[in-house]
């Protein structure tokens, strides 16, 4: 994922890819919660509906999405191998969680709402932006 004219991140490489992994961390973080507890993972996104039998399926479905993400990019790290496509991958899925979010914006709990698009829209926008700096130049 490129981003036309940033050409440089005014934060150090070690800075970035540490942020970076961080999100992934958080995103594993969140996937085992979804896994365990999908309702208690979902109902500040959907509300109440996340206590329903079809959506904890769905919502552990969602929760191993981000437990392989996360995990991906943190083992890749652990490894020496690139972590830039996972966190492009990662990037990828939260543009697809929050163009759902906005899709179905007004039938969303009105107090969690803003809070979920602007934590999808964060993750999209922190992992496009890292991305292209968290592995070593000369890979």
């Amino acid at each position: 994922m490129r981003i036309p004219g940033l050409q440089r991140l005014p934060i150090s490489r070690p800075l970035a890819r540490r942020l970076a992994l961080g999100l992934a961390g958080l995103r594993a973080a969140l996937g085992v919660t979804a896994l365990a507890a999908p309702a208690l993972a979902g109902k500040p996104w959907i509300g109440e509906d996340a206590s329903r039998p079809g959506t904890r399926v769905f919502g552990r479905s969602m929760g191993g999405r981000d437990l392989a993400l996360g995990l991906g990019a943190l083992l890749a790290a652990r490894h020496g191998a690139p972590v830039r496509g996972w966190v492009e991958a990662g990037a990828l899925a939260d543009v697809t969680d929050a163009g759902g979010t906005l899709l179905a914006y007004g039938t969303l709990p009105r107090r969690t709402r803003p809070l979920i698009l602007a934590v999808t829209l964060g993750a999209v926008v922190t992992g496009a932006v890292l991305a292209p700096f968290v592995d070593d130049a000369s890979r």
